[in-house]
């Protein structure tokens, strides 16, 4: 008779809320399917710009296609990788925003190192015809 009075505290985690023990989110079908298509949209769109060239520059489509590529980062991670703010007691958050920081300073630095190395190191045309 002992055996009809089971605990049955482990049952909840398979509800809607989707929860485990340590409060991390897991997404649902929902969630991955709006994720999906979201992520399929924000490639189709890119690839028909560039495929159809309808923007005039390769410039403008350049900047076009990166600022998708930054949305659909975005995208995986909220979809699927379930970051917010919430999650991890906010750690995870205040970790990406430091990689942001750290690869915005790496990449300007770079490039503003690499601009000013050719604009003063490398010799103009009439230097080059003034050489014996």
């Amino acid at each position: 008779m002992a055996d009809h009075n089971h605990d049955h505290h482990g049952d909840h985690s398979h509800g809607d809320n989707h929860h485990d023990g340590g409060g991390h989110d897991h997404g649902t079908l929902k969630s991955y399917t709006i994720g999906f298509l979201l992520s399929v949209v924000l490639t189709a769109i890119p690839f028909w710009l560039v495929m159809h060239k309808v923007l005039p520059s390769k410039s403008t489509t350049a900047l076009v296609i990166l600022a998708f590529a930054a949305v659909q980062i975005v995208v995986h991670m909220v979809y699927f990788l379930h970051m917010n703010t919430r999650s991890e007691g906010g750690w995870t958050m205040l970790a990406l925003i430091f990689t942001v920081v750290l690869v915005v300073i790496t990449l300007s630095g770079s490039l503003w190192v690499m601009y000013h190395m050719n604009a003063n190191m490398m010799p103009t045309l009439q230097e080059l015809k003034a050489m014996p």
